[in-house]
C-alpha cells in the first residue's frame, strides 16, 4: 500500500498520471498510466459496443373484423417479416360503427393471428388482446434464435 502523495510522486517521475481505478474499494485502487490514452481507448470501446446493439422497433399491422383470407395472408406475411427482422409487432384490430356489437369476431381473428405466429415458431404473444377504445390491441415479440 502506497500513500497518495507517494503515488503522485512516482507517476511524475515516470511522466504519467495517477488514475483512480476503483474509488469504492478499501483502500482505493490507483494505477499509473497515460490518462489521455486511457480515455481514448474507453471511448473506442463504448463506440464499438454502441455499433453492435440492435434497436428494437415496434411495427404495427392493422386488421378489421371482416378482413378476408387473401388480405389476412398479406398482412400475416408482413407480421412474419417484422418478427424475422427482430422487431416487435403490434397487431391492431379496428372496429367501426356496428362492428362494436361483434367483439367476439375480432377476438377470434386475433386468436387466429396468435395461433399462426406461435405455430410458425417465429414469435410469441407478449400481451393478450385487450380493448383500447374502439380498437383491440395485441403485442407479439420475436422469438430469439
Amino acid at each position: 500500500m502506497v500513500t497518495p502523495e507517494r503515488g503522485i510522486e512516482l507517476a511524475n517521475e515516470v511522466g504519467l498520471d495517477l488514475v483512480e481505478i476503483s474509488p469504492n474499494a478499501k483502500p482505493p485502487v490507483c494505477k499509473i498510466m497515460d490518462f489521455g490514452k486511457f480515455k481514448y481507448e474507453q471511448q473506442k470501446k463504448d463506440n464499438e459496443a454502441r455499433k453492435k446493439q440492435k434497436i428494437v422497433e415496434v411495427k404495427e399491422v392493422k386488421f378489421r373484423p371482416n378482413t378476408d383470407t387473401n388480405d389476412y395472408d398479406v398482412k400475416m406475411r408482413n407480421v412474419f417479416k417484422f418478427l424475422e427482422n427482430g422487431d416487435k409487432c403490434k397487431v391492431t384490430l379496428r372496429f367501426r360503427g356496428r362492428e362494436m356489437a361483434h367483439l367476439n369476431l375480432g377476438r377470434r381473428l386475433l386468436e387466429r393471428v396468435a395461433k399462426d405466429v406461435t405455430e410458425a415458431e417465429i414469435g410469441k404473444v407478449d400481451s393478450i388482446p385487450k380493448m383500447e377504445g374502439r380498437q383491440m390491441v395485441m403485442m407479439i415479440n420475436p422469438v430469439k434464435k
